[in-house]
């Protein structure tokens, strides 16, 4: 497990903000940055004291630009192809406080959630990783106001079709989708359909969610099998095993998640996934969802990759 510390969550793109005096700029690792003032740490840009203005401090934030795109690049090649997760899983959190500290409404915030999405698809895509798994929308999410969440359907069905126009990604649905308005279980039931033949990244869009209810769900699954094959409830405890189980979950037929991955600096797993992540890997970055970048997701592969996977050894 690794957490990645980070000040740079805690400005939303598009805000032009003041960090506070002596405040440290992360710069990931990277390589001597010219004459910017170094920090106490080896992965940071001190703020001199000295800019006092925001039009000066804009300035700073933008100074590195440079320096992450040249890391960027040399992170990348350190990147074996064979240690690169087949599966990761993504909590993708942080989007309400994004839109607080850019002073913007809740929906501003989903709606850079989903630009964000679309944008590590294109990421995975291009390094290989073959499925992900995108915890969109978790059954307690369904508790939130009736604005926010009418909201938030409209902005994951619209990312949906735009997902299908790509036409490089295949798309199934994870979830019960029973709790969704019936228009968005239609549009990611016709999306699966459409996209069922497509060779590109698998994404598993999570939706109606919950972990322990997939849990009961395959449990049931498996007890109505055995109630129509005309087995006992013994015959059934008797022989029943991990696999048996797997079979019935919302992600079969898939391997479990290898990485996963959740922003804004939580560290637990909120029912995402509980059984499938019995042995994944996990990171937990600072940075809110869509402040995310593909820097910070080359580190979490890069930390990956360092690991020793013991699998209960």
């Amino acid at each position: 497990m690794y957490r990645e510390e980070s000040y740079a969550h805690s400005i939303p793109v598009g805000c032009v903000t003041s960090p506070p005096r002596g405040a440290a700029l992360p710069l990931h690792e990277s390589p001597a940055a010219g004459n910017l003032e170094r920090g106490p740490a080896a992965e940071a840009i001190v703020f001199s004291p000295l800019v006092a203005d925001e039009e000066r401090a804009g300035a700073q934030l933008r100074l590195p630009a440079v320096v992450y795109r040249l890391y960027e690049r040399k992170l990348q090649r350190t990147l074996a192809q064979e240690r690169i997760p087949g599966h990761i899983g993504v909590v993708v959190d942080g989007n309400r406080r994004w839109a607080k500290l850019a002073g913007t409404p809740t929906r501003e915030g989903h709606q850079a959630g989903a630009e964000k999405i679309l944008e590590f698809l294109g990421w995975c895509d291009e390094l290989g990783v073959k499925v992900v798994t995108l915890y969109m929308l978790s059954t307690d999410n369904m508790n939130r106001s009736g604005e926010e969440l009418e909201q938030l359907m409209g902005i994951i069905a619209n990312t949906l079709d735009r997902l299908g126009e790509g036409k490089n990604v295949r798309v199934s649905p994870v979830g019960a989708l029973e709790t969704l308005p019936e228009y968005l279980s239609d549009k990611v039931c016709r999306l699966a359909e459409q996209t069922k033949d497509v060779d590109g990244v698998h994404v598993n869009v999570a939706i109606g969610y919950g972990g322990r209810q997939e849990i009961v769900d395959a449990v049931k699954g498996l007890l109505y099998t055995a109630a129509r094959d005309g087995r006992d409830l013994n015959t059934v405890a008797d022989g029943l095993d991990v696999d048996d189980i797997s079979r019935y979950l919302y992600t079969r037929g898939l391997p479990d998640p290898d990485l996963v991955i959740r922003t804004s600096g939580e560290q637990r797993l909120s029912g995402f996934l509980m059984w499938q992540s019995a042995y994944s890997e996990f990171y937990f970055c600072e940075a809110l969802w869509p402040d995310f970048r593909r820097l910070d997701f080359l580190r979490a592969l890069r930390d990956y990759a360092s690991r020793q996977r013991r699998f209960g050894a």
